[in-house]
């Protein structure tokens, strides 16, 4: 019996301006529709079983919150992250999203031990994905903790 706890899920919520659009463009990058959590609203894409997007209507977001949505092509808030297996599986994502009408704002970072991609969304969202050698990384102190 374990006293690990027991895995974390994200639900990343995505104001969208168009949900059907945005529904064919996460499929196109790799999610996968749950519809137990769908309406004409709000459709959750599943990238794991602890990973998932929450693609909500302008209407659907507004109603959690009284804050303006802001024009992700214009302004950043947040940057999202997703890790792949490979570099050729981040290629393959971003690939993939740029196939589906997506951008990449961002030059790609290869840092040896670790390479990434980035794409956005149709709503101008920015996705990086990555791949990291840990052990690659630790042998460079890339991965030590930080001192208090």
């Amino acid at each position: 019996m374990s006293n690990a706890p027991a895995p974390k899920m994200i639900f990343v919520n995505l104001p969208v301006k168009n949900l059907s659009a945005s529904i064919a463009f996460y499929e196109a990058v790799g999610a996968v529709r749950n519809n137990d959590f769908a309406d004409d609203n709000a459709q959750m894409m599943s990238f794991s079983d602890t990973i998932h997007a929450m693609l909500l209507t302008h209407e659907r977001f507004s109603s959690f919150t009284p804050r303006k949505i802001p024009d992700a092509h214009e302004t950043a808030q947040m940057l999202l992250a997703l890790s792949e297996a490979n570099r050729p599986d981040v290629d393959a994502t971003v690939e993939r999203a740029l196939a589906a009408g997506g951008t990449e704002p961002n030059p790609k970072q290869d840092h040896g031990f670790m390479y990434g991609r980035n794409f956005a969304d149709l709503d101008g969202h920015i996705w990086e994905v990555t791949w990291m050698d840990m052990e690659a990384a630790l042998a460079t102190g890339q991965g030590e903790p930080a001192a208090a």
